[in-house]
């Protein structure tokens, strides 16, 4: 197995968004280390770079020899989680152990011949879409809530059905962290480990809540430490719209998102990088809701025109 040029070429030139003067001294193994695991494994080469270049500055900050080896033991990224992982919080910090310990496989895979470890996992079912009508409804009671109510409910729908957040993902976000400037609101990458646009019909809302809060979190910044238990659903616990509608869930909201974008046909390649997925599979038991297109479109799109 071997690198295309292109990704060689990202490796080469990357350069993480840390202190010069750390960097520079472990740049070359990391990116050695990288070039060497990523064949192996299903996740881009940018994540391994992140991962593992915030792995070895921080084992390199520490006093530890300056080997990949030792870095990717099992114990090393273990305190390195532990640590806190700096640079990093919530569910960003779990993903991050998951791309060091893949990495560690793929090497031990590469080296070594040894197959990596059986994973055994039962997926999580997805929770449906709301209904077009449903959605304009609760945003249009939210919208009338009082206070700081009304602005963490906005923020939590206009993450999750305008950026299809997951739930730990999206109590992360601060104002600074979405970038205004092109007009289309984007999200830090190195916050979420890939590119997120904001929808169209959220943009106007998620733009004028990143600069009221600037460098405070959008979603119920009064919170006391940074990843509260179930801080997420609680806020609609605590805040039921009326009239029987559905009460917010930042899961459906997810699932909203993914089925509009899958139902205007954007190729599942991008919906799957965008949502944080490995590859398109992951979007395989969100495909029942996703309507089927006319008779019409279907000849159109099969006699070789695109949508």
């Amino acid at each position: 197995m071997t690198l295309n040029s292109e990704v060689s070429g990202r490796i080469r030139d990357y350069r993480p968004r840390l202190p010069h003067a750390r960097w520079l001294p472990v740049a070359d193994q990391v990116r050695a280390t990288v070039a060497a695991a990523a064949p192996a494994t299903c996740y881009e080469a940018r994540r391994l770079l992140y991962a593992v270049g915030r792995l070895a500055v921080w084992a390199d900050s520490g006093g530890l020899p300056r080997d990949p080896g030792l870095w990717l033991r099992t114990e090393t990224i273990d305190a390195f989680v532990l640590s806190g992982c700096p640079g990093l919080e919530g569910s960003t910090v779990q993903t991050c152990r998951t791309w060091l310990r893949r990495t560690r496989e793929a090497l031990v895979w590469v080296e070594r011949g040894e197959a990596p470890p059986v994973r055994i996992a039962s997926p999580r079912n997805p929770q449906p879409p709301y209904g077009k009508g449903e959605l304009a409804r609760l945003r249009d009671w939210a919208g009338h809530l009082p206070g700081r109510a009304r602005l963490d409910g906005l923020a939590l729908m206009a993450l999750g059905a305008g950026c299809g957040l997951a739930p730990g993902e999206l109590r992360q976000v601060r104002g600074h962290h979405i970038d205004t400037a092109s007009g289309v609101p984007v999200l830090d990458e190195s916050l979420l480990g890939r590119l997120v646009a904001c929808r169209a019909d959220w943009s106007t809302v998620l733009t004028e809540l990143a600069q009221a809060a600037g460098d405070i979190y959008l979603f119920r910044p009064g919170r006391k430490t940074a990843a509260a238990k179930n801080l997420v659903s609680s806020w609609p616990a605590r805040h039921r719209p009326p009239n029987g509608l559905p009460p917010l869930s930042a899961r459906r909201l997810r699932s909203t998102w993914i089925v509009g974008l899958l139902a205007e046909g954007i190729s599942p390649a991008v919906v799957a990088a965008a949502a944080g997925m490995t590859s398109p599979a992951g979007l395989a038991p969100y495909h029942r809701w996703v309507p089927p297109l006319p008779r019409t479109e279907v000849l159109r799109l099969l006699h070789g025109h695109r949508r």
